[in-house]
């Protein structure tokens, strides 16, 4: 009978026991305070936890990307509302123009041009540029040149009566024919004549005309019956009289620009004056004139005031 007094006991006490630890007899002030610092730091973490939550951060990097994205759809909404607008103005001017204007398209505006070009060669006035001196020129020199050819081919392109241009002396595999396939798009299919012969053996001597700023004659008008050569030279050190010795040694009649007879020599503080002009400027003058017959008006347009010279009644 003790035995199972003892184990009933025993019993008692093991109930007892998980009890005692669930719910802590002691009650002192060090137990509130410790129950207390738990339940701060549980409401202290609650709104960091909510704060570095993903669902959170990407809300606002959402926002921020709708932000930019708004003010993006703006700027693209203005740029096509200007190009709207501008398509408008375009198509009122050529509804309005309709009769003065007639609009071509772009295909029909090139075989135009090509009809003029292939009709001066045949009867427009005949333009050579000489390029047998260009293998003393320097790879600047040489560069612009080839921008000289590509603004005198583009010029005559435009003119209403065209020259047919010839470039002689020029060999395709010099240095000068590839600055001209990498600087002037579209070079190998220039309507124009290329040759290696030069000009004093393809023309006849008695129709040339060299024309050079060394000369003593002006030239006086632009004939159909005549080749004119210019000489394709761009020497920083201007070396002078070269075209014209080049053209007395051929026994071939020179000219120049009448830049003196209609032209006067303006005062400037370098006290610079020069009749030297690339060839793009000589060819400028000569279309403008040979359309309107109209010397000072071809040479306004050639002649800058910085080579030194203005027209005689535009003088103060």
């Amino acid at each position: 009978m003790d035995w199972n007094s003892e184990g009933s006991a025993q019993k008692t006490e093991s109930q007892v026991l998980p009890e005692q630890e669930v719910i802590p007899e002691d009650t002192g002030e060090d137990s509130v305070s410790e129950s207390f610092q738990l339940l701060q730091m549980d409401v202290e973490c609650e709104p960091r936890e909510r704060e570095t939550l993903p669902t959170d951060s990407a809300t606002w990097c959402s926002k921020n990307v709708q932000r930019k994205q708004r003010h993006w759809e703006k700027i693209v909404a203005a740029k096509k509302s200007k190009r709207k607008q501008e398509k408008e103005r375009r198509k009122a001017n050529r509804t309005e123009n309709s009769g003065i204007y007639p609009q071509h398209s772009k295909r029909f505006l090139r075989s135009l041009t090509k009809e003029k070009l292939l009709e001066a060669k045949h009867s427009g006035p005949r333009l050579c540029i000489d390029l047998s001196m260009t293998h003393h020129m320097s790879k600047k020199e040489l560069s612009r040149l080839a921008g000289q050819i590509r603004r005198l081919y583009g010029s005559n392109k435009k003119a209403d009566r065209p020259f047919w241009i010839c470039l002689t002396g020029f060999t395709t595999d010099s240095p000068l024919y590839e600055e001209c396939l990498r600087m002037n798009d579209g070079f190998s299919s220039y309507l124009l004549d290329i040759t290696e012969e030069d000009c004093f053996s393809i023309f006849p001597l008695e129709t040339l005309v060299y024309l050079t700023p060394d000369s003593e004659h002006a030239l006086e008008d632009v004939d159909l019956n005549t080749v004119y050569i210019l000489g394709g030279l761009v020497d920083e050190s201007i070396q002078k009289k070269v075209t014209f010795q080049k053209a007395r040694e051929h026994s071939v009649k020179t000219a120049r620009l009448p830049i003196q007879e209609y032209m006067v020599r303006r005062q400037n503080e370098k006290n610079y004056h020069s009749e030297i002009l690339a060839i793009n400027q000589v060819f400028d003058i000569l279309s403008t004139y040979f359309e309107t017959q109209n010397w000072p008006e071809a040479l306004k347009k050639g002649v800058s005031s910085r080579k030194g010279y203005v027209l005689q009644n535009s003088v103060e």
